[in-house]
């Protein structure tokens, strides 16, 4: 009944990742372009300000500090290097330098969480990045610093945003979707004067950009962060950074379906790759509970909200 449990909670969970994987397209067909810093406030606050509405409850006490410490790391940060990564490399190579999110995770996992490092573990970080690398790395992929420097930059924000919320867990009495508005207020007005010092507002915006900014914002925001926030808190914090992967496969997969672009057998052998580190991360019902989904930690006593 767990393995099962925990089988859906994965593929539950796997589906943020595979709509972040659509990032990478949506920027490049249908936003303006040059406006990494629009498109992540865009994305984030409108969101969050809807679930703030429907939630109705503030953060209290220290989870003041915390809701702004994820809000930055999980959507202000991750969203505004994201989409620098995304106007700087093809989707594949920016995916590609986000791959290390699973090896930081893992890092800090051992740090803040005092989970063990097992060779699996190790095994499958390694794996899932080289898998990745065979998806991604076709010959005419470019790599720009700026892109690749963002997309490392990005990678550390949110696996540090994922092994914090696993730490911190949520207040008791505060419902998940209200949680995520939290984060994605905190994350969207963080950047909101940002954009408007640093980019400003375009001119124009096309009937496509509304499209794009909704998506992104309905399904790339409120829908897919719901649920990835749910799966941190009932699977194992690798096994989430782990299910990440699931973003390059869409990336590519977009990439042949709408652009027509080939896929050659090394990019066959990655995605393989790919959802076999997948499958060797995934928690395991035996071993003293130690594969098991952690339950979140309660938090100290503090004002719920």
């Amino acid at each position: 009944m767990t393995s099962d449990r925990t089988a859906a909670d994965s593929a539950l969970t796997a589906l943020a990742p595979l709509i972040w994987g659509s990032t990478y397209l949506v920027t490049t067909e249908m936003l303006p372009p040059g406006r990494p810093l629009l498109a992540a406030t865009v994305r984030a606050l409108p969101a969050g300000l809807i679930l703030l509405a429907i939630g109705r409850t503030l953060p209290r006490g220290g989870w003041w500090w915390r809701a702004a410490v994820l809000g930055t790391l999980n959507i202000g940060a991750f969203l505004y290097l994201l989409f620098v990564a995304a106007y700087h490399l093809p989707g594949g190579v920016a995916a590609l330098v986000m791959a290390v999110q699973p090896t930081v995770v893992l890092a800090l996992s051992a740090l803040l969480l005092k989970e063990r490092i097992t060779p699996v573990h190790a095994a499958a970080c390694a794996l899932g990045i080289a898998g990745v690398g065979l998806l991604a790395l076709t010959p005419r992929a470019e790599l720009d610093p700026v892109g690749v420097g963002a997309g490392l930059l990005g990678a550390v924000s949110m696996a540090s945003g994922i092994v914090l919320t696993k730490r911190w867990g949520r207040p008791p009495g505060v419902g998940l979707l209200t949680f995520t508005g939290w984060q994605l207020s905190f994350g969207g007005l963080l950047l909101l004067p940002v954009t408007l010092l640093g980019e400003g507002l375009p001119g124009a915006v096309s009937g496509r950009n509304v499209a794009g900014f909704a998506y992104l914002g309905i399904i790339g925001a409120l829908f897919a962060y719901a649920i990835w926030f749910r799966g941190v808190e009932r699977l194992p914090a690798l096994t989430v950074s782990m299910l990440s992967f699931a973003s390059p496969l869409a990336a590519t997969a977009l990439g042949y379906l709408v652009l027509h672009e080939t896929l050659a057998p090394a990019q066959i052998a990655g995605a393989l790759t790919v959802v076999a580190a997948v499958v060797l991360a995934r928690p395991r019902a035996a071993g003293g509970g130690r594969g098991r989904p952690a339950r979140p930690r309660p938090p100290k006593a503090e004002p719920a909200g």
